[in-house]
């Protein structure tokens, strides 16, 4: 079995790593444009069914040239190319999954559905973490109940020692991470998909053990993915929030209002600037981007099991593997894409272009999560 990992940052290269462990993976290829990011995945990775190749994303007709040489492809860039790359490996009659992130691409690339089948490969968008696994946790536990009624999704990627003024650490992409503060939010409410609920917004309280005892979750967009309008019919509610440390929400908000997160052009004397851009640049510059992270994760899935109100909840407070250079963001990103990539080269999905909810068994996957040492803690409880 042999894969394509397009893209070398900190996600690529700990999917590649987790590739390069499964037994039945005898070679891992990982593309990207960059010669540093590269020589880093080969350092960290360390394996001789490692195969790095220099390739720019862009040049679909280079990539589709890869891809002839693999079984499936992880998709570890940026989303905007996630549309053509998806459409290139169903050409190319291969697997493809990626880490997602937009509503939008998401749809572009599930409207290849019927492509797909006819090629008789499987495309999973909007894999990873949130995106990913928190929907793949929350069908399996509606589907523990005999009827479910309230899904609550809660992530947050933090660092363990929280600096000023954002008390918050570049864990991944900042573009990506405006992203998620800047466009409409997706939950049902009441049965009906609600579509329009501003970010940043909505901000409760929330605690783990010590010393995550004092957080808050707020309202941002994508985490949810296509799940609202999978389980529409089957709950009543459901929402999609992000943890954070406190006041970190009312300070983001307050520049979301200000603009600085929006697009339209602004003319400064004479200078056209685009804020947002701004924003991510002095975001980059002055964030923390080393340090010891966690991902906080708590789903919950309320409903009725054999006549008594029941509630299915999965936990993770986890550190990631420092020793090996792993941060907990990158592995409970990657490994999770990794599982579904490997799963569709190991013919476990069905074909065609779908959400991972609705393609991947959940026991199956928390089993591969388990085996691979994430602290997940999974809770059934009746009264």
């Amino acid at each position: 079995m042999r894969l394509l990992v397009l893209g070398a940052g900190q996600m690529g290269r700990a999917a590649a790593y987790d590739m390069t462990r499964q037994d039945d993976v005898d070679a891992v290829l990982v593309a990207d444009v960059d010669a540093r990011n590269l020589a880093e995945t080969e350092a960290m990775v360390d394996s001789d069914k490692l195969e790095t190749i220099g390739l720019n994303v862009g040049d679909i007709s280079d990539v589709a040239a890869v891809m002839g040489r693999v079984d499936a492809a992880l998709g570890a860039v940026s989303y905007t190319y996630n549309v053509e790359l998806a459409n290139a490996a169903v050409e190319a009659g291969i697997h493809y999954c990626d880490l997602g992130g937009n509503n939008s691409v998401v749809d572009g690339e599930l409207a290849l559905d019927q492509k797909a089948k006819e090629e008789g490969v499987t495309v999973i968008p909007d894999t990873g973490l949130a995106p990913g696994m928190v929907s793949l946790l929350a069908m399996h536990g509606v589907a523990a109940m005999d009827e479910a009624s309230d899904v609550h999704l809660r992530v947050g990627g933090l660092p363990v020692d929280p600096k000023p003024p954002l008390n918050y650490m570049v864990v991944f992409s900042v573009q990506g991470l405006i992203n998620e503060y800047v466009e409409p939010c997706l939950a049902i409410r009441g049965g009906r998909v609600i579509g329009d609920i501003e970010p940043l917004t909505e901000v409760e309280d929330i605690s783990f053990d010590p010393p995550f005892q004092r957080l808050e979750a707020f309202h941002t967009s994508g985490g949810a993915s296509t799940l609202p309008r999978t389980l529409l019919g089957r709950v009543r509610n459901l929402d999609y929030k992000t943890i954070r440390y406190p006041g970190h929400a009312s300070k983001m908000h307050a520049m979301y209002r200000l603009g600085l997160m929006s697009r339209d052009p602004l003319d400064i004397d004479g200078t056209v600037v685009q804020p947002r851009r701004v924003l991510e640049r002095l975001l980059s510059l002055n964030l923390p981007k080393s340090g010891r992270d966690v991902i906080l994760l708590r789903v919950t899935v309320d409903g009725v099991k054999d006549g008594a109100s029941a509630r299915a909840t999965y936990e993770m407070v986890d550190y990631g593997e420092p020793e090996r250079g792993i941060t907990a963001m990158m592995r409970d990103t990657a490994y999770p894409s990794s599982i579904i990539c490997l799963m569709m080269a190991r013919g476990q999905t069905e074909p065609g272009a779908m959400p991972q909810e609705l393609a991947i068994d959940g026991e199956s996957f928390i089993s591969e999560l388990k085996k691979r040492g994430l602290p997940l803690d999974v809770r059934f409880e009746t009264s």
